[in-house]
C-alpha cells in the first residue's frame, strides 16, 4: 500500500488541500488502479474463511456456507475478508476516509431517520474503519459487475454500469469539494428525491413504466417495514405473556439455548442491567429507551457474511403490550480490514461500528448504541444495538435490469461519495479524481478482472463444500 509522501494540509487551507490531491495523482496515477492480477503469495481463500469461522457459533457456520453457495454474488457478499486481503495489495492515493469496509450494492438502501424522513444511504457498517477511499469504491464497482453477470447483462452493459458507479462518485465528490462547507456535510438523498429522479429518467425515456412502478412500490413498502410490523410477525402470546416465536435454527428463544440447570430469570436481570448501560451510549441526556422494559429475547440468524456471529432480537415493552419495541443486538468483531490497516482506536468494536456509522450516514437510528457483554461461556463480546426495522427497504437483485442498474449504480456511487466527503478530505479526493473519465475506466477494468477472481474463489469454495472440507446446511 502506498503512503502519502507529504502530510495533510490544514483543513482551512482549501488551495493546499487541492494541491495535495493533485500531488497524490502524480505519485499514484489514476491508471494504476486498472485491472487486477492476484499476487503469487495470495492466501488460500478457503483457509481465510475457515479461520473466520473459528470465532462463530459452530452450529450456524454451515448456514453461512449454504447461503454463500447460492451464487457468485451471494459468495461475494460473504467474502469481505478475502477482498480486504486483495485490496491491501493494490495502489492507493494516501488520502484516507472512514471506510464502510463492505460497500457492496446490497448494503445500500432506504431507512427512516429520527426526524421521520426516508433516506437512501449505506446501511451496514460491521467492517467500518479508517482507510483508503479507493477500497470502498472498488468493492462497490466490483459488486455491480458480479451482480450484472448473475443477471445475464452483456459485457457492454456491465462496463457501463460499473462506470456509472465511479462517475456518480467522482461527480458528487467534485460538487462536495466546490460547495459550501455545511452544504457538503448536510447533503443527503431522501426518498422524495429518489422518486423525482426516477420520474425524470422515465420522461427522458431511459426507464420504462414497469421500473418506475417498481421503484415507487419499493419506497411505499419501506415505509411499512417498521417495528410494529416486525412485532406482528415475530411475537405471540404464551400463557398471557409476549414471547418471540421460535423458528429454529433461524430464530431460537434465549431460554431454549440455556442448560437445563441454568435460571432464565437470572439472565433477565443481567439483560436489564445491560440495557441500562447501553442507554448511556445513546445521544441526548434523556432517551425514549428509558421508558421501555425488557420482556424477551431470541437469537436470530442474519445476513450472509454475518451468519455465525451472535445476533439477538430484544423485545421491549413501553406503556403496555400495545406499545412494543424490537431491537437488534448484533455482535461486533474486529473489522476484516484491521488485518491490513491500523487497528481500531476504540476500546470496543460495538463502539467502532456505531462511531463509524454516525460519521458516514447522513442520519442514524435513534436507538443506535453499543455494549459489551460477558456470555455464559465467560467470553467477553462486543455488540451494537439498533431498531430491528425502521422503514427499511432495498434493491431486489433478482429483478434488476440494465436500465435500473444504471440508475441504482449512480445512486450508490453518489451516496458513497457523500459519506467519504464527510469523513475524509473531499477537496483532495476530488482533485485526485479530476474531471475526466480516466478513473471511471480504470475501475471498470478492475471490476471486471475482480469478478473473474470472485468466480475462481467461488469455484474453490464450492469444491471445498463438495469435498467435505467445509460443511454447508440444507436450506429450504
Amino acid at each position: 500500500m502506498n503512503e502519502a509522501s507529504d502530510t495533510a494540509p490544514p483543513p482551512t487551507d482549501f488551495a493546499a488541500r487541492e494541491a495535495w490531491g493533485r500531488r497524490a495523482r502524480r505519485r499514484v496515477p489514476r491508471s494504476s488502479h486498472a485491472g487486477w492480477r492476484p499476487p503469487a503469495d495470495r492466501p488460500d481463500p478457503v483457509a481465510l474463511l475457515e479461520g473466520q469461522a473459528e470465532t462463530r457459533v459452530p452450529e450456524l457456520v454451515p448456514i453461512r456456507h449454504a447461503r454463500m453457495l447460492a451464487s457468485p454474488f451471494a459468495f461475494y457478499r460473504g467474502a469481505a475478508l478475502l477482498m480486504a486481503a486483495d485490496l491491501a495489495t493494490t495502489p492507493d492515493s494516501g488520502l484516507p476516509v472512514q471506510l464502510c469496509g463492505d460497500a457492496h450494492l446490497a448494503n445500500f438502501g432506504l431507512f427512516g431517520t429520527p426526524e421521520r424522513r426516508l433516506l437512501f444511504d449505506i446501511n451496514d457498517f460491521d467492517e467500518t474503519l479508517p482507510g483508503p477511499w479507493e477500497w470502498d469504491l472498488k468493492r462497490l464497482a466490483a459488486s455491480f459487475e458480479v451482480a450484472g453477470r448473475h443477471r445475464g447483462f452483456t459485457d457492454a452493459e456491465r462496463v457501463a454500469v460499473a462506470r456509472n458507479v465511479v462517475r456518480g462518485y467522482r461527480e458528487r465528490m467534485s460538487r462536495a469539494a466546490a460547495s459550501r462547507v455545511l452544504d457538503a456535510w448536510y447533503d443527503r438523498l431522501d426518498a422524495n428525491q429518489v422518486a423525482a429522479w426516477v420520474r425524470a429518467e422515465r420522461e427522458a425515456n431511459r426507464l420504462d413504466k414497469q421500473l418506475v412502478k417498481r421503484a415507487e412500490t419499493a419506497i411505499a413498502k419501506a415505509r411499512t417495514r417498521d417495528s410494529l410490523r416486525a412485532f406482528s410477525k415475530l411475537v405471540h402470546r404464551v400463557d398471557g405473556e409476549l414471547r418471540i416465536m421460535a423458528d429454529p435454527p433461524l430464530i431460537v428463544p434465549y431460554e431454549d439455548l440455556l442448560p437445563l440447570d441454568r435460571s432464565h430469570e437470572d439472565d433477565v436481570a443481567v439483560m436489564r442491567g445491560i440495557l441500562r448501560s447501553y442507554e448511556a451510549t445513546l445521544p441526548g441526556a434523556r432517551h425514549p429507551v428509558a421508558e421501555f422494559s425488557f420482556v424477551h429475547m431470541a437469537r436470530k440468524v442474519v445476513g450472509v457474511g454475518s451468519v455465525g456471529t451472535r445476533a439477538w432480537i430484544l423485545l421491549l415493552r413501553g406503556r403496555d403490550d400495545d406499545d412494543p419495541l424490537l431491537l437488534q443486538a448484533k455482535q461486533a468483531e474486529a473489522s476484516v480490514l484491521e488485518r491490513y490497516l491500523s487497528p481500531s482506536g476504540y476500546p470496543q468494536h460495538g463502539e467502532r461500528v456505531v462511531r463509524g456509522q454516525r460519521l458516514m450516514q447522513a442520519a442514524s437510528d435513534l436507538f443506535l448504541g453499543w455494549q459489551q457483554v460477558t456470555g455464559p461461556d465467560g467470553v467477553v463480546r462486543d455488540f451494537y444495538l439498533r431498531q430491528l426495522h425502521d422503514w427499511k427497504g432495498g434493491a431486489d437483485l433478482d429483478v434488476m435490469v440494465p436500465s435500473g442498474a444504471m440508475l441504482y449504480a449512480t445512486a450508490c456511487g453518489e451516496t458513497l461519495a457523500r459519506a467519504h466527503a464527510r469523513s475524509g478530505d473531499r477537496v483532495a479526493i476530488a482533485a485526485y479524481l479530476g474531471s475526466s473519465d480516466r478513473f471511471d475506466r480504470a475501475l471498470a477494468e478492475f471490476a471486471s478482472d475482480y469478478a473473474d477472481q470472485n468466480e475462481r474463489d467461488f469455484a474453490a469454495f464450492a469444491d471445498a463444500v463438495a469435498s467435505g472440507r467445509l460443511a454447508a446446511a440444507e436450506l429450504a
